[in-house]
């Protein structure tokens, strides 16, 4: 049995959300849904989860799982919005306490942030399995990216969020606090020991030089045979030299600030302050 996938993509943030429904029945889950945030005004708009919400509603859909891969650093999570709308749970790795732990001092949130992981429905681990309908989903352990990614397998189809891109774009960035090219290497290839058939759904997508459209499904054997980090040929030592010096020279996500306040929160905002106002905070040279 397959799921019945429908992707939405953010040309903002290069983000591929996913409505996975089972064949069966009407229930679904999100994963890695979008809220838009404009940084220079501060604004939040709904545009991008009310597309998803719109689908939701007209299909008569019945969410029961609002997943995240990870704690995003380059979107905010609109995991609790959609929640209100129209239900479903928010799931992410039970790593999340060890984000919280890192990014709990950087934007220095005090004793009253929580750091277990509590802000989340369900954390999951290793060998988790859970159902959306008849679709039986089993949870792999994928780090390397940040210390708390996973990848959903539902039946044929596997959501490995940014741990992989298509073949021609590689993997991903392993600077983040937690990061580890050597951890993502071993996540490939726990991904890449999946039958060769299994469908591989991406998180983002840049376009590749010389590709004119944006693509976010593939599969394990074209990425075996054609990922221009971990393919045919590849091996781990050329790998981490390979990703090393990729990471020193790329720039931080423009919303890595806001997006990791947000989505360690499990998509919810910080506390307002006693004036009512809701901020987030820049911590200067930090980062």
């Amino acid at each position: 049995m397959s799921p019945e996938v429908k992707p939405f993509f953010d040309t903002t943030t290069n983000t591929v959300s996913y409505v996975i429904k089972d064949p069966n029945s009407k229930k679904c889950a999100v994963i890695d849904s979008v809220l838009d945030f404009d940084y220079s005004s501060g604004r939040t708009d709904t545009k991008s989860a009310d597309e998803i919400i719109t689908y939701i509603k007209a299909e008569g859909l019945e969410p029961e799982w609002l997943l995240e891969s990870h704690v995003h650093a380059d979107h905010l999570s609109a995991a609790p919005y959609i929640q209100r709308e129209v239900g479903g749970k928010i799931g992410i790795g039970e790593n999340i306490s060890v984000v919280q732990n890192v990014f709990g001092k950087v934007f220095n949130e005090g004793t009253e942030f929580q750091r277990d992981g509590s802000q989340f429905d369900r954390l999951f681990s290793e060998g988790d399995s859970f159902e959306i309908g008849d679709l039986k989903v089993n949870v792999l352990h994928t780090p390397g990216h940040t210390p708390a990614c996973l990848t959903y397998v539902v039946e044929d189809s596997a959501f490995v969020g940014d741990t992989m891109f298509m073949p021609d774009f590689g993997t991903a960035r392993c600077d983040f606090p937690g990061g580890s090219a050597e951890t993502l290497y071993s996540s490939i290839q726990k991904i890449l020991s999946l039958p060769d058939e299994t469908k591989i759904f991406v998180g983002h997508d840049y376009k590749a030089p010389g590709r004119d459209e944006f693509a976010w499904e593939t599969t394990v054997a074209e990425q075996r045979a054609k990922n221009v980090h971990v393919g045919t040929g590849k091996n781990e030592a050329d790998f981490i030299k390979m990703r090393e010096k990729r990471d020193a020279q790329l720039s931080l996500p423009k919303l890595i600030i806001p997006s990791i306040q947000v989505n360690m929160r499990a998509g919810q905002m910080p506390e307002p302050e006693e004036n009512g106002q809701v901020y987030l905070k820049v911590p200067v040279d930090a980062l």
